[in-house]
């Protein structure tokens, strides 16, 4: 199974954000507002130092399950148009419900 990088250079690439599945989610809007708050800090970072995988609202295929649980898995995947998915031969959708890479491919 592939694995991916939970890294500053995937989470730029991240489609997360976008997708339908969590945009209507309060928790992770409540995790972006603390990211874009963040953002700054994070852009004098290291690049191997990234949030903690809980407050991360996104890069399932690499962290695993969401930490937010009222996403609404009824809606689109958009995992294969995100960059990250291309670039990592990733094969399976919805990350954030079932998993990483890793896990589910």
């Amino acid at each position: 199974m592939p694995r991916v990088e939970y890294n500053q250079d995937n989470a730029q690439k991240c489609q997360c954000g976008v997708c339908p599945v969590q945009t209507q989610s309060e928790c992770v809007k409540n995790l972006m507002m603390k990211m874009k708050q963040m953002k700054a800090q994070m852009e004098q970072t290291p690049e191997n130092k990234m949030p903690e995988p809980k407050d991360m609202p996104g890069l399932y295929c690499a962290i695993g399950k969401a930490y937010c649980q009222d996403l609404d898995p009824t809606k689109g995947c958009v995992c294969p148009t995100c960059d990250v998915w291309k670039e990592n031969n990733l094969k399976s959708k919805y990350y954030c419900q079932k998993g990483n890479a890793e896990v589910i491919g």
